[in-house]
């Protein structure tokens, strides 16, 4: 079964935009035209678009991205690149994950603290801190006015 570039978009997350952005990008060789000269995408091709999607989404450049579809046109003999690639990205999504998951550590002490039921208390406290500092270091106080 073949489908058109506006049935994949309705199908993806993809814009028709961002899938005729990606073919003049180089990462879509792999999708064959009709006889009338229209891209005609198959089952296989959804499979990549996904592989293309996650990719995208964990931060991988258009370049990276390329580089893979690349390995993929060239069948099996570059499995050992595209491994070496895919785990390469996996640390780059693994170190992000990290990044996220302090951060959220830090808004939920936010988030307990702000829904303590001295709040107002422990805010001000801050407050205080922020400002003996700034006396401290002999700087403007930015929180007066």
């Amino acid at each position: 079964m073949t489908y058109t570039i506006k049935e994949v978009a309705e199908r993806t997350d993809f814009s028709i935009y961002t899938l005729r952005y990606y073919d003049k990008a180089g990462l879509l060789p792999f999708v064959s035209r009709d006889a009338s000269g229209y891209r005609a995408f198959t089952d296989g091709d959804l499979q990549i678009l996904h592989t293309i999607a996650c990719l995208k989404d964990t931060g991988m450049k258009i370049a990276a991205i390329r580089q893979y579809v690349t390995y993929i046109m060239q069948g099996p003999s570059s499995i050992p690149q595209r491994k070496q690639l895919l785990e390469e990205h996996r640390q780059t999504v693994l170190h992000q994950q990290a990044v996220v998951a302090q951060s959220l550590k830090e808004i939920d002490f936010k988030l307990a603290m702000y829904s303590s039921p001295h709040a107002a208390e422990l805010v001000g406290l801050e407050l205080q801190t922020a400002k003996s500092q700034k006396r401290a270091s002999q700087l403007a106080d930015p929180f007066e006015g």
